[in-house]
């Protein structure tokens, strides 16, 4: 049973230590965490890949502390840690910055970045065996920042740090509702929900899951099927349901058997606004028709998973996408947090749901096609768009 009854990781705070090797980072994820969640040494480099621990804190709620290598690591490898830390500095909600002497330079640069991406920064004085004040004097002439200083060994220090991060909490973290603009108090939805090879043995996948409390907190009555179930389940219902939710595969077939009444939305549309930009995804769409042999997109799964016989991102997709603009056509498809820093090549993105992680670093993906004009999109708008029903699908 371990694990049903907690936060998803995409939902929680993410809380990232960042700085040089030997900066105390760790010392302070085990301070905050009040037990040993990454290993602490004075031998520089003792932190390799990003350590997450989820956990509750007070007033913060469900939380994702993440430790991550220093980013003045050395060597052929020190550049592929320095990656992984670049990689967690974009999904932090909160950053904490320790400064010290050792690379003072990076450490402002890195401020300054933060800042650039509106990410809350907590900086703080790190371990150093220079002039503190010395330190000081500089971040508040070059910043204008006054960096808190805690002794990491000090139990009083655990409240102080958890005040600071309680203050530069973002506003609105919370999500909003998955569903709240669609629904209201009292009306039936029907989830149709298809249980092919590609859906996990024995459970519903997360956003089917998180959809179903969304709509039981928004006071709905919720019905679910499967597509070959759904015309039973319609014929049960004394009214049509007020909106369909369905996985966007199954668009048009449950397009054809929907009642005219209903609304019709999926779970991947429903995730796109939660935690992308819908303005974005739907402006992309508009590339869809220009696409031909001589196109190249880019397929974007956040999940790692095995592929399946039928996979969406890595079989339905690329063929639709052949049917649409031709054989030719080069596909690129990518899962987990590999996502390019060059979109150039790219005529279009395709970013599945992202229902494995958080909006920040969805929204970091996002930034990165602009700043470079590559059209982005999602797989329910595209699919949507594929089966010639975008325009009516609620959004």
């Amino acid at each position: 049973m371990t694990g049903l009854n907690q936060t998803p990781s995409a939902s929680r705070l993410h809380i990232g230590f960042f700085g040089a090797r030997n900066s105390g980072k760790s010392t302070l994820v085990n301070l905050l965490a009040g037990q040993e969640v990454t290993i602490v040494s004075a031998v520089k480099g003792t932190t390799t890949d990003p350590v997450n621990k989820p956990m509750e804190l007070p007033k913060l709620g469900p939380c994702v502390l993440t430790d991550t290598a220093g980013y003045d690591d050395e060597g052929e490898l020190g550049l592929l840690r320095v990656e992984k830390t670049d990689r967690a500095a974009e999904k932090a909600d909160i950053a904490v910055l320790l400064f010290s002497d050792s690379d003072t330079e990076e450490d402002i640069r890195r401020y300054k970045g933060f800042a650039a991406k509106k990410t809350p920064v907590l900086p703080l004085i790190g371990r150093t065996d220079g002039d503190k004040d010395a330190l000081r004097a500089r971040l508040k002439k070059e910043l204008s920042i006054e960096p808190v200083e805690l002794d990491p060994f000090d139990k009083a220090s655990r409240e102080t740090l958890i005040a600071e991060l309680i203050r530069l909490l973002p506003e609105g973290f919370e999500l909003p509702s998955i569903t709240g603009a669609l629904v209201k108090e009292g009306d039936t939805v029907l989830l149709v929900m298809p249980q092919d090879a590609s859906a996990p043995k024995g459970r519903l996948i997360l956003p089917q899951v998180q959809t179903i409390r969304d709509l039981l907190d928004n006071r709905c009555t919720v019905i679910g099927c499967t597509p070959a179930g759904m015309e039973a389940a319609l014929s049960a219902l004394k009214e049509p349901p007020s909106l369909i939710i369905t996985d966007s595969q199954a668009f048009g077939e449950v397009y054809e058997k929907k009642p005219a009444a209903s609304r019709l939305t999926s779970f991947s549309v429903l995730f796109a606004a939660l935690k992308g930009d819908m303005e974005y995804y739907m402006e992309g769409a508009k590339i869809i028709p220009q696409l031909n042999e001589n196109s190249r997109v880019l397929i974007a799964e956040c999940c790692s998973h095995a592929p399946q016989t039928e996979d969406i991102g890595r079989v339905k997709l690329p063929r639709l996408l052949k049917k649409l603009a031709g054989e030719g056509i080069k596909i690129d498809i990518l899962g987990g947090t590999d996502f390019p820093d060059d979109l150039s090549p790219y005529q279009l993105v395709i970013q599945c749901g992202a229902c494995m992680f958080n909006r920040k670093y969805v929204l970091s993906r996002i930034d990165r096609a602009k700043a470079q004009r590559v059209p982005m999109t999602n797989y329910g708008i595209f699919l949507a768009y594929a089966n010639g029903i975008l325009e009516k699908i609620s959004t």
